[in-house]
């Protein structure tokens, strides 16, 4: 028998699956793991970035060829529909999460349902002292 937090926590999850922004995620990310094109593009970019990255933080110089060879891979995934919505799917996934942990977070935080007073700038919540 699930507890009420198992039970409250699939509710979100399926409150979250059913939103019109899931199904839109979900359709470029579907689209994306069908295109091969565009996980080679993504790859690519990825592998070439991962190793720039290393290379200055090894504290090598890097030369203009490879960072114009990156950037051409990089602009190419860009200009690509499936690859773009990809991106931006991960990006709107990675705000969702973001914004749900946050209300988790301080929930735990506070010991209560957070108010959005409690997300305002500066405010640490109540019983903090600081008097923000």
């Amino acid at each position: 028998m699930p507890s009420k937090i198992e039970e409250k926590t699939q509710e979100l999850c399926a409150t979250i699956v059913a939103q019109p922004e899931m199904l839109n995620i979900r359709k470029r990310i579907d689209a994306f793991l069908a295109d091969s094109t565009s996980q080679g593009q993504y790859e690519t970019v990825n592998t070439k970035g991962q190793s720039l990255h290393q290379k200055q933080h090894a504290g090598q110089p890097l030369s203009g060829e490879e960072i114009a060879d990156f950037e051409k891979h990089r602009d190419a995934l860009l200009k690509n529909p499936v690859a773009r919505g990809f991106l931006e799917a991960q990006d709107e996934l990675h705000q969702m999460q973001h914004l749900i942990q946050k209300y988790v977070t301080k929930t735990f935080e506070l010991g209560r349902v957070p108010a959005e007073k409690d997300f305002e700038e500066g405010s640490c919540g109540s019983g903090c002292g600081c008097h923000h």
